[in-house]
């Protein structure tokens, strides 16, 4: 790969994105010659009990403390946006040649507007610092219909082998074509037991197709015991994400 990208997985909830994200972050941690932003941008963060990587400030403590601070008219309007420049650099906590990023969960009502617009933001300002940036989305269409992931190059969508799964990626793109200007998009089947059901679901299916990762008893029993897949080793899984995803020249465009 060559110059920044920023790739988002996507996809309806419980087809294994986060999964898929998480192996991703697991083989991008082995190139040591480049520094990743690995970005979970579901308030339920999943992405963050996968890799068992909580930063300690996250985007919702961000933008507590700019509301506290237009409340109190400690700053001006430039100092503000000074401030915000600064704290975006500050919750990205360092781990290796990984950068996480955590949108955080508000416990107040009526805030993911504002929640969402700074994440954006986030992510358009901190990923010409890395090589590569990987998002972890929010399940379904809200994030790209809010155009939370404008500034995405890559759009990556998951589904399982149900139709259900293939008509949210569908509708997906469908928003992203409006919201997003993505340079390349391609559907990956996760959870996959007989590839002639893989290739009978995708029959009419016109997003480009990446691959498909195997169900993996190694991704199961990680997920069971709550270990990092930071950690996961060389697993049918692993060797999938690695050949669908990394080698199979998609980030490349």
């Amino acid at each position: 790969m060559s110059g920044s990208r920023v790739l988002a997985v996507c996809g309806k909830g419980g087809v294994g994105k986060t999964t898929v994200s998480a192996l991703l972050a697991r083989e991008l941690r082995g190139d040591t010659a480049h520094r990743y932003l690995v970005v979970d941008a579901d308030p339920a963060v999943g992405l963050g009990m996968a890799l068992r990587r909580f930063p300690r400030l996250t985007v919702n403590d961000m933008r507590r403390e700019i509301i506290d601070a237009v409340r109190e008219h400690a700053t001006d309007s430039i100092d503000l946006a000074a401030s915000v420049d600064y704290k975006m650099m500050e919750i990205v906590e360092d781990d290796g040649n990984l950068g996480f990023l955590s949108v955080g969960r508000p416990e107040e009502e009526g805030c993911y507007c504002q929640l969402n617009t700074l994440l954006r933001e986030a992510i358009e300002t901190l990923s010409s610092h890395f090589h590569l940036t990987l998002i972890d989305a929010e399940a379904g269409v809200e994030q790209v219909n809010r155009r939370v992931m404008r500034s995405v190059s890559h759009l990556l969508l998951v589904s399982d082998v149900t139709a259900k799964g293939v008509h949210v990626a569908e509708s997906i793109r469908e928003v992203a074509e409006q919201a997003v200007a993505y340079r390349k998009v391609g559907l990956l089947l996760n959870r996959v037991v007989d590839e002639g059901d893989a290739r009978r679901l995708l029959a009419g299916v016109d997003i480009p197709y990446l691959g498909y990762i195997p169900e993996d008893a190694m991704v199961r029993e990680f997920d069971v015991r709550c270990t990092s897949f930071l950690e996961i080793p060389t697993c049918p899984a692993l060797l999938a994400v690695r050949r669908c995803v990394l080698e199979s020249g998609f980030l490349e465009g």
